[in-house]
């Protein structure tokens, strides 16, 4: 026999499931998990090339279900089990998708109670924090006041039938009460300010909250004789005081340290620093900055006097009533 025969007939042809290094049993995606980790561990080395060829042999061998019945079928020619078919992945379970975790410390407080409840706990949280935020505002920001009398006609409107009254409906104003904080009142600006209790109904029967426009600043002389109003000497220019408006009591006043003294528009007709004297910072609340009722009456009392063009911005086509104000 010759030398070449006799090699042939000793070689050893390697078991493919031990080269994939898998058992008989295997599916063929172990099969397949199993070739892909010997190609990647093979894939460097001295002589690769020998190697990544035995390991393809045997993974088409053990995938080709006709070719892998036929080596394991028995060796005395018994009848060969049927081919081994391609087996799907396993289905994986279903996951539930993760819970989102609420920042909201009421629905973590709540979030072991029926949700009735927690509905209901949610909207009587909400509202509670609405009021609560309303009063704030009310009570630091900015608050409404209603026009009652006819004192600072025809720059704030009270209603008929009250007299001295031009308007079906009062003027609703919105006073900033914040402001003063951080400057002082300005002359000519519209204030909102608590009277002096005692000396205000000893002489006009009313005390309270009023509304009027700031004349005289600490330690100035306000004089108002013959309808003609002078502060420090030097006479001031009126234009929201119309005619047939002047009038009332008439004098000399001196505004002390820390006072305020005040004037309404309407002189015949307004009680105010002329009878019961000046007004000490402490009770004033904020500076009148718009009128925000009715419609027709929507209007800004300007800080700074772009703020009227602001307003004829934002309000148009509402009729804006005509700027007022002591320069």
């Amino acid at each position: 026999m010759a030398e070449g025969t006799e090699s042939s007939e000793n070689t050893v042809v390697r078991d493919p499931y031990a080269v994939l290094g898998v058992s008989r049993s295997a599916t063929l995606a172990e099969v397949r998990e199993a070739y892909w980790r010997q190609v990647r561990f093979h894939s460097t080395g001295a002589e690769p090339g020998v190697r990544l060829q035995e390991l393809r042999e045997a993974y088409e061998m053990l995938t080709d279900p006709s070719r892998r019945a036929a080596y394991d079928s028995p060796v005395d020619g018994g009848p060969a089990p049927a081919p081994i078919p391609p087996l799907a992945e396993p289905a994986r379970p279903e996951q539930e998708p993760p819970r989102h975790r609420s920042r909201n410390p009421i629905d973590r407080l709540t979030s072991g109670l029926p949700r009735a409840w927690r509905v209901a706990i949610d909207w009587i949280v909400t509202i509670a924090g609405a009021i609560l935020i309303v009063l704030l505002i009310k009570a630091f920001v900015v608050n409404p006041y209603r026009i009652p009398s006819s004192s600072m006609e025809p720059t704030l409107h009270c209603a008929r039938p009250g007299t001295g009254c031009e308007a079906n409906l009062s003027d609703r104003v919105l006073a900033n009460r914040f402001i003063y904080h951080f400057r002082s009142p300005g002359r000519g600006e519209i204030i909102v300010f608590n009277t002096p209790k005692a000396r205000a109904e000893a002489a006009c029967n009313a005390s309270g909250t009023f509304v009027k426009r700031l004349i005289g600043l600490p330690g100035d002389t306000v004089t108002y004789r013959r309808n003609v109003l002078s502060v420090n000497g030097r006479r001031v220019n009126e234009p929201y005081v119309k005619p047939g408006r002047q009038g009332g009591t008439q004098g000399t006043w001196h505004v002390p340290r820390g006072g305020y003294f005040f004037m309404g528009d309407n002189r015949r007709e307004s009680c105010d620093s002329r009878v019961w004297g000046p007004v000490p910072k402490k009770n004033i609340i904020g500076k009148v900055f718009m009128t925000y009722w009715p419609p027709n009456r929507i209007s800004f009392h300007a800080i700074f006097p772009v703020t009227s063009w602001i307003g004829l911005v934002f309000l148009l086509p509402l009729r804006r009533r005509r700027r007022t104000g002591v320069r």
